[in-house]
C-alpha cells in the first residue's frame, strides 16, 4: 500500500486553474504542486482514493478537467532525508557524512560528521565560511579556541588540520554531548575538549591561543570582542562568523576599534566571515 499522485489538467489553465486548485485544496486538505504546463498534481493515500478524487472532480468548478492517476515510489524517508547531503570540501579539508565517499586524495584531511540536533555539519554557509577561514590561517601547531562550538565541527576540523589542541565553549550542555561523541568519531579526542559556559568569562581563562573561532551572531561577536582580544597571542587570529552579507559594514569599524586588522574575507550564501590579526 502506498500513496498515488492525481495529476489534473483544467481545461482551460488561465481561466479555470485557479478555482480548480483551491477546489482541490479544499477538497484534500492538502497542498497541491502548480507545474509550468498548468498541470496541477495532488495526492491520495490508495488507489482508491485517487479514483474517488478523480470521480469527484466532475462536481469541481472545472467539471471538463481530466486527470490520471499514477502509483508513487515507496519511500523510506528515515534515509531519504540524507539526499543531497554529501562531502563538502574546503580547500584541502573535507567534510563528509559517515554514508558518503569523500574521494579523498593524498594530502586531503577528512573530518566525518553527521546532521543531529547540534549546529554545524558544513551545510550551513555561516560553518563553510569559518571552514573556508579556518583551512586558510591555521598553521600546524597553533593552539585553537572555538566559541558557540556547537556540533564541534570546527574544533575538531582544527585539530584534524594540525592544531596542537582546541577547546570548544558551548552554553547547551546537550550540544557538548553530541560534539564529544563527533570528536570520537574523528579521533580526536585527546586533543578536543568540550566546556559548558559563557565565552565571556571563559575566553579569557582559556588563551592566550594562537586562533581563535567564533561562529555567533554579529551582535554577540561585538560583545564577546574584549574577551577575545584577550584570549588572543599579540598577533593571534580571529576568525568571526555567523554575520550575514549586509552586517560587513556594520562590523569592519567596531572590529578596528577593538584593536584588530582585518586580513582575509569569505562570502558563502550570503553568510559574511572574515579573519582578523590581533594589533600588539
Amino acid at each position: 500500500m502506498g500513496w498515488w499522485a492525481v495529476d489534473v489538467t483544467p481545461s482551460e489553465p488561465t481561466t479555470t486553474g485557479y478555482a480548480l486548485a483551491a477546489w482541490l485544496v479544499s477538497h484534500t486538505g492538502q497542498a497541491i504542486e502548480e507545474r509550468d504546463d498548468g498541470t496541477l498534481v495532488t495526492f491520495a493515500e490508495d488507489e482508491a482514493g485517487a479514483h474517488a478524487l478523480v470521480a469527484a472532480i466532475a462536481g469541481s468548478p472545472d467539471t471538463a478537467a481530466t486527470a490520471q492517476i499514477r502509483p508513487l515510489d515507496m519511500v523510506d524517508w528515515s534515509t531519504r532525508w540524507r539526499d543531497g547531503l554529501g562531502p563538502r570540501r574546503f580547500g584541502r579539508l573535507i567534510v563528509t557524512p559517515s554514508w558518503s565517499d569523500p574521494s579523498a586524495g593524498a594530502g586531503d584531511v577528512v573530518v566525518v560528521l553527521d546532521p543531529e540536533m547540534a549546529f554545524g555539519t558544513g551545510e550551513h554557509g555561516s560553518t563553510r565560511a569559518a571552514l573556508t577561514l579556518l583551512e586558510r590561517h591555521l598553521a600546524p601547531g597553533q593552539t585553537v579556541l572555538d566559541l558557540g562550538s556547537g556540533s564541534g565541527i570546527l574544533s575538531i576540523a582544527a585539530v584534524r588540520l594540525g592544531a596542537s589542541r582546541a577547546t570548544g565553549i558551548e552554553i547547551d550542555a546537550e550540544a557538548n554531548v553530541v560534539a564529544v561523541r563527533n570528536a570520537d568519531l574523528n579521533g580526536v579526542t585527546t586533543s578536543c575538549r568540550f566546556l559548558d559556559g559563557d565565552a565571556a568569562q571563559l575566553a579569557p581563562l582559556l588563551g592566550p591561543v594562537d586562533l581563535l573561532l567564533s561562529n555567533i551572531l554579529r551582535t554577540v561577536n561585538v560583545t564577546l570582542l574584549p574577551a577575545i582580544r584577550d584570549a588572543l597571542v599579540p598577533g593571534g587570529i580571529a576568525i568571526f562568523s555567523g554575520m550575514e552579507e549586509g552586517e560587513a559594514p556594520l562590523f569592519r569599524p567596531v572590529l578596528a576599534a577593538a584593536g584588530f586588522e582585518i586580513v582575509d574575507e569569505v562570502l558563502d550564501a550570503a553568510w559574511w566571515a572574515v579573519s582578523a590579526r590581533r594589533t600588539p
